[in-house]
């Protein structure tokens, strides 16, 4: 018999809670995305965030802890190889990624592969290095606009990016070069996690401005997660903000494209007013697009802040037989060196207004616990291969 008839899993993109026992491996050392946050601004103003318990989870210097939290609380370890969002999201559901998604960090992408894309796309290609999005713009902006180029550059990340002016390059020409650019790493010696579209706007360098017609071209899961186990029951699977692009449509009923983060939590609010049965699952993508990558941890606490008023709204509306989860994926310190996620513990907060007790649960091994609380909770069974445990048992 469910417990819920509907729970919300909502991603705080890169909300990092302290580095993990293997950081070093990563090349992270003293990472803490939400504590040094805390560190630079002080206080955050997070009523809600506050009274879920994220401050018993993660003790900061001036803010006090929550005396009568009302939901669950613990962290979570990411037992998969990598610290990159398709890694964070696909072992969310229950995938365990062995072998790390191949990365062009300092080398740029192989010239086989440019002149391809070239040939391909009918635009010369410059950039092709690891670079900030917004630098990058800064630099090689005016030169796309005047002589019809692509700028083409990669993160440490999995990633290739893709920048169009949408004035000049056309929306939908820049898509098309990303579907190709798609097809072309799929071969085994370029295979990327992502290519993503980075439209932007402006006319000259300090003017460029990113839009919202971001889209993201994934790889497909390598194998079946809890999303297709709820979706082959019968259950709706609607997913806001990048998750669709993430998982590539694969278990999604129903999606729903985000122009930011405020913008998403609204829609996961409207979400909620409607009448479904099974998963909404949310992704905020700009803690980590505009504030951890380009490592302004103000900006960020801003973003948590917004979010919190967001998380007010929701909270209004929840029916008895729902249930909240929030989490994150990565962690991307803001005050940390470089602009690379870092591999920190995550957040698990889980809230019903039908919970009758609440507190800290032991840490957790894998974010493949929520995948399978949701699996356990709709009486589905997870697909062969993955892993997690539940911990429905455990919310009560």
């Amino acid at each position: 018999m469910e417990k819920y008839k509907r729970i919300f899993v909502i991603v705080l993109d890169s909300l990092g809670i302290g580095e993990m026992p293997d950081a070093a491996r990563f090349g992270d050392h003293d990472v803490d995305t939400f504590g040094h946050i805390c560190d630079i601004v002080g206080t955050l103003n997070i009523p809600n965030l506050k009274k879920l318990g994220l401050l018993n989870l993660h003790p900061t210097k001036e803010m006090e802890e929550e005396r009568h939290p009302i939901a669950y609380y613990t962290r979570l370890k990411e037992t998969s190889n990598g610290k990159d969002t398709m890694t964070g999201h696909w072992e969310m559901m229950g995938l365990k990624i062995e072998k790390p998604f191949l990365t062009f960090t300092d080398t740029g992408f192989p010239p086989e592969l440019i002149h391809e894309l070239e040939e391909r796309c009918g635009k010369k290609v410059i950039g092709n290095k690891c670079a900030s999005g917004t630098q990058i713009l800064d630099e090689l902006g005016e030169e796309e606009i005047k002589n019809g180029s692509m700028i083409v550059y990669t993160s440490a990340d999995s990633v290739m990016q893709i920048c169009g002016n949408e004035e000049t390059f056309d929306l939908k020409n820049l898509y098309r070069c990303c579907e190709i650019a798609r097809e072309l790493t799929m071969k085994n010696e370029w295979k990327v996690g992502r290519v993503i579209a980075r439209p932007y706007v402006g006319k000259k360098k300090g003017e460029f401005v990113r839009t919202s017609n971001r889209r993201d071209y994934a790889l497909k899961p390598f194998s079946r997660t809890a999303l297709n186990a709820l979706k082959d029951g019968g259950f709706d699977v609607i997913s806001v903000g990048k998750i669709n692009d993430i998982f590539c449509g694969e278990g999604i009923t129903k999606a729903y494209h985000s122009e930011s983060s405020v913008h998403g939590m609204q829609q996961t609010v409207d979400v909620c007013k409607e009448d479904f049965h099974g998963l909404c699952f949310t992704n905020l993508v700009d803690f980590d697009t505009l504030w951890g990558h380009r490592r302004n941890p103000v900006g960020y606490a801003k973003e948590i802040e917004k979010f919190d008023v967001g998380l007010g709204n929701l909270l209004e509306v929840l029916k008895e037989d729902d249930l909240l989860i929030i989490t994150a994926d990565h962690g991307n310190d803001p005050t940390y060196t470089g602009t690379d996620h870092t591999r920190e513990y995550t957040p698990f907060i889980a809230y019903s207004k039908s919970m009758k007790e609440n507190g800290r649960l032991e840490d957790q091994d894998t974010f493949a616990v929520i995948g399978a609380t949701i699996a356990d909770n709709f009486g589905v069974t997870m697909p062969e291969g993955t892993i997690g445990t539940s911990l429905l048992s455990q919310l009560k």
